[in-house]
C-alpha cells in the first residue's frame, strides 16, 4: 500500500467535494443577502426558460435546511467517489448532473425543481451499483457501507409523498448514477503503478526487458525482469 499517494487522494478527494459544497452554500448566502429568490432558475419542465435549470438547480436551495440535507450526504458520497473512483470521478458526476438535469426537464411535474439531491442520489446509485458490478472487495465495502447508511432514505426518496419535494430528481438522480456504474463498470480506477526499479546498467551484458502480467483478478501488474541472453545474442536474433 502505498500511504503517500493514498494520502494525496484522499486530500484531493476532500478538496473537490468542499469546493462544490462551497459553491451551492456562497450561491444561498448570496440568495439570503440579496433577498432574492433564485427558485425561478431552476428546472421547469419543457419550456425553454425552464432549460437553463438543467446547469443551475443543483446549485439552488429552497432554505438553509434544504442545503444542509444535501450537505453532509455530498461530502461523504463525494468524497468516497474522488477517492476510490479517482481516474473517472469527473466524467462520472458531470454525467450524473447533466442528465438528472435533463430527464427532469423532460419527465418531471409542471414546478421549479431545485437542489442538488439528484445528484446525491446519482452518486449514492453509482457508488452501490458499480462494486457489485465490478466485485472488487475494496469497491464491494464500500457499497455495502452505502447501502447500510442510506438504503432506507433512497427507497423512500423516490415515492411520491409531498408534493414540495421533487421525488422527480431523486429517481432521475438514481438512474443517471446506475447507468453510469454500468457504463464506466471495467474502467480503470487508478493509474499504473510506477516501476520501483534501478536505472539500467547501459554497461550490463544482458538485455533487460518489461513483462506484462495479468492476474485472475483482472488487475494489471508489471513486473521488471532481465534476459539471460546476452545483447549480443539477442540483437543476432532479432536479425
Amino acid at each position: 500500500m502505498d500511504t503517500a499517494r493514498d494520502g494525496i487522494k484522499f486530500r484531493r478527494s476532500i478538496q473537490y467535494t468542499l469546493s462544490f459544497v462551497a459553491v451551492i452554500w456562497l450561491v444561498k448566502i448570496i440568495e439570503s443577502y440579496l433577498q432574492i429568490d433564485f427558485g425561478l432558475l431552476g428546472i421547469y419542465p419543457r419550456t425553454l426558460s425552464g432549460s437553463i435549470g438543467i446547469f443551475l438547480s443543483p446549485l439552488i436551495h429552497g432554505d438553509f435546511f434544504h442545503l444542509l440535507s444535501n450537505t453532509f450526504p455530498l461530502l461523504i458520497l463525494g468524497v468516497g467517489l474522488f477517492y476510490f473512483y479517482d481516474k473517472i470521478a469527473f466524467n462520472v458526476i458531470i454525467l450524473i448532473y447533466l442528465m438528472t438535469g435533463f430527464w427532469v426537464w423532460i419527465a418531471a411535474r409542471d414546478a421549479y425543481h431545485i437542489g442538488a439531491s439528484g445528484i446525491v442520489y446519482g452518486l449514492l446509485t453509482f457508488i452501490l451499483f458499480s462494486g457489485f458490478f465490478r466485485r472488487n472487495p475494496q469497491t464491494l465495502a464500500i457499497s455495502f457501507v452505502i447501502l447500510v447508511l442510506y438504503g432506507g432514505s433512497f427507497m423512500a426518496g423516490i415515492i411520491p409523498t409531498s408534493n414540495g419535494i421533487s421525488w422527480e430528481s431523486h429517481l432521475m438522480g438514481g438512474i443517471a448514477g446506475i447507468f453510469c456504474a454500468v457504463y464506466f463498470r471495467k474502467a480503470k480506477l487508478v493509474d499504473e503503478p510506477p516501476l520501483d526499479i534501478k536505472p539500467i546498467d547501459q554497461n550490463s551484458p544482458f538485455d533487460y526487458t518489461y513483462t506484462y502480467l495479468e492476474n485472475s483478478q483482472k488487475s494489471e501488474s508489471y513486473i521488471y525482469t532481465i534476459n539471460t541472453k546476452s545483447k549480443e545474442e539477442s540483437r543476432a536474433r532479432r536479425k
